[in-house]
């Protein structure tokens, strides 16, 4: 066998988020959140972007969310499967809303905690690590309707009594930690990012810059009492990742491409570094953004992230002359598409040494161990006459990736591990469809909601049995 560029230890599995998976989207006591107001069909774009508020569920519409893939009922099946795979970690994220279901209550509910307690303890019947986020595009809607928010500074104390509860009600059974989901996005779909809704009278800048003061200054805050109740606990932040390249060499080209990796990296500079970045000051001066602060909080921005967590699907292109009309959303995020590499039925860019590159500039710029925590390819899966899915061109994709981050770990930089992204079949969180398919289990359900949600093993189950077995030395 050839030997493995990953090192021993190395953490190998896949990550689900509990909005897209959990379903039972009231049971145990649970409160209604952002993403249970997202529908699926034409309004649902309008809805993530906070530019159509959705302050009740309406009759007329399906919400993908409200059973998922029935995780909350399923989950031993489920987990059971990535322990056949041989997965050593597992990430997947806690409703707040379990927890907390209003969000802003004093006291949890218990009913929660027992939930994903019991979810922790399947994981560790099997050696599997969980790497838990707090926040994955869910804030309780009670929290946007009485407070706007992160928008508003009170958000900061709901959000670190959260924290607090679970580090202390998962101490032992959870030592990975992320603070919030691809953090950035709340720039790019700031309801479904980060429970923002416009009017007419906002300075849309304004606000999404105010309320990511406080999810930063809540981060930092959320580190600080994890390292508190125990010392051997790491927390992380996530970034929506995913380098910009200069449409061409043209300088105004290369400024823009620049302009818009800061923009992505602005939220991981502050986690990972500990302040606002030089640059800031005047990115706000020219938006007309003036953050208004407490005193301490630089202080408190001060307790940095254990390790830089990221997703990667794709690389994206920029130019001076970017507009609506010649960009494509990738993942929300606005890209030109680049003639160079071949492209997903979504549009999204295949780019395997793009993962490369990005993760060189992380790490030159962090100097922070990376963990690559979502990577995968949305496809179209069709059972063959023998009723198997030979999904290849997922392995292809993985394949490639994987080799990538064995390049990167070559030249040097410290990977914790990798989680492919939504393992088990489950609801797109862009599109909200099903038939997006990312999994290496298919899960029987449609766009619509229909089917058994009978889980079945696809081609690619067994090939990343065989990556993990052999910790990433067999490929083939």
């Amino acid at each position: 066998m050839a030997v493995s560029q990953f090192p021993d230890g190395f953490l190998w599995g896949g990550a689900l988020a509990a909005n897209q998976a959990e379903g039972a989207y009231l049971e145990g006591g649970k409160g209604l959140t952002t993403v249970d107001m997202i529908p699926h069909g034409s309004h649902r774009m309008a809805v993530k972007l906070g530019l159509e508020p959705r302050f009740a569920l309406r009759e007329d519409e399906f919400y993908p969310s409200h059973q998922a893939i029935d995780f909350y009922h399923r989950y031993k099946d489920d987990i059971a499967l990535m322990a056949e795979m041989g997965f050593t970690v597992f990430r997947t994220s806690i409703a707040w809303s379990r927890i907390y279901p209003q969000g802003d209550e004093q006291t949890p509910n218990a009913e929660g905690i027992a939930f994903y307690r019991d979810v922790f303890l399947e994981c560790k019947k099997y050696g599997i690590e969980p790497l838990v986020t707090l926040c994955h595009f869910d804030v309780p809607m009670h929290l946007v309707r009485e407070y706007g928010s992160w928008r508003n500074r009170k958000m900061v104390d709901f959000f670190t009594r959260y924290a607090r509860t679970c580090f202390e009600a998962f101490d032992g059974l959870v030592k990975y930690w992320l603070t919030f989901n691809e953090i950035n996005i709340l720039l790019h779909s700031p309801f479904s990012g980060a429970g923002l809704v416009f009017d007419k009278h906002d300075n849309k800048e304004q606000v999404k810059y105010q309320a990511a003061h406080h999810e930063l200054v809540a981060s930092a805050l959320a580190t600080q009492i994890a390292h508190e109740i125990n010392p051997e606990n790491q927390v992380g932040c996530m970034l929506a990742g995913g380098n910009f390249y200069p449409w061409s060499c043209k300088p105004q080209d290369v400024w823009a491409a620049l302009e818009k990796d800061r923009e992505n990296l602005f939220f991981i500079d502050v986690q990972a570094r500990g302040a606002y970045p030089a640059y800031a000051a005047r990115m706000f001066r020219e938006k007309g953004i003036s953050i208004v602060t407490e005193p301490g909080d630089n202080d408190i921005l001060r307790h940095t992230v254990d390790f830089v967590s990221f997703s990667y699907y794709a690389s994206r292109c920029a130019s001076a002359e970017m507009n609506e009309g010649n960009s494509s959303a990738a993942n929300v995020v606005k890209s030109l598409k680049n003639p160079y590499i071949e492209a997903s039925e979504w549009g999204w860019g295949i780019d395997p040494l793009g993962l490369r590159i990005t993760m060189n500039m992380m790490y030159d710029r962090y100097q922070k161990p990376l963990f690559l925590v979502e990577n995968g390819l949305g496809a179209k899966d069709e059972f063959n006459a023998q009723g198997e899915i030979i999904d290849d061109y997922r392995i292809s994709y993985l394949r490639e990736h994987i080799k990538a981050m064995g390049e990167a770990i070559e030249d040097g930089i410290p990977v914790m591990g990798y989680t492919t992204w939504g393992c088990i079949d489950l609801v797109s969180a862009s599109t909200g469809e099903m038939s997006k398919r990312y999994g290496f289990v298919y899960v029987d359900r449609d766009d619509s909601g229909a089917g058994t949600l009978a889980r079945t093993r696809k081609k690619s189950f067994y090939w990343y049995t065989k990556v993990i077995s052999s910790n990433g030395a067999d490929l083939d």
